[in-house]
């Protein structure tokens, strides 16, 4: 009990109050409990939907002080995976995502405001085939507590909306007005550090 008496008084007393320390957590790619996947018009008459395979993050989340959370997230965009061999190489490719040049795009959180019932605005840098942009995602939390494992869980899903033009991809105009916005969705649960 003194032991812990201390320790509180020196966070005290170094302006770190004990209610107020974030949890950690890092995203479960490796259980599968984890997605990012991207939904275009092909040309006005249907839908594509893709996604990325090999990604890795982090963030953090403290209840009482929701607006320090954090989010950082690295994407191998070679991971592409729209369920077509030919379109993912042509992704792959200087047309779409260059990444022999860029291998990696990055979405690395400013802000984070909560609205009220489970919504968010998550903000931040977005870098994408050599291009970084500030976005904002759309967030709802869905739910956090204990795992059958002993570990303490929480999860969030997100999105928001591209236009292609913005990111350096010279094939997109040839896809003409009905493809140049891609709607980017993201569920992560993390695993409490």
């Amino acid at each position: 009990m003194k032991i812990k008496l201390i320790i509180g008084a020196a966070l005290v007393a170094l302006g770190i109050s004990t209610s107020a320390i974030a949890e950690n957590y890092v995203i479960d790619k490796k259980g599968q409990h984890a997605v990012v996947q991207f939904k275009v018009s092909h040309l006005g008459y249907s839908w594509m939907i893709g996604r990325f395979n090999d990604f890795e993050g982090t963030f953090s989340y403290d209840e009482k002080n929701p607006s320090a959370a954090k989010v950082n997230v690295t994407i191998n965009t070679a991971s592409v995976d729209t369920n077509h061999a030919a379109r993912d190489k042509h992704l792959r490719s200087p047309d779409f995502f260059n990444v022999d040049k860029n291998p990696t795009s990055t979405f690395v959180s400013k802000s984070f405001k909560e609205l009220g019932d489970g919504k968010a605005k998550l903000n931040g840098t977005f870098t994408l085939n050599g291009v970084s942009k500030d976005i904002t995602i759309n967030v709802t939390h869905i739910g956090h507590g204990q795992d059958p494992w002993g570990g303490y869980r929480r999860g969030f899903e997100g999105t928001t909306n591209l236009n292609l033009a913005d990111w350096n991809m010279p094939f997109a105009p040839k896809l003409g007005p009905a493809s140049a916005n891609v709607e980017l969705y993201f569920s992560f649960e993390g695993i409490r550090q």
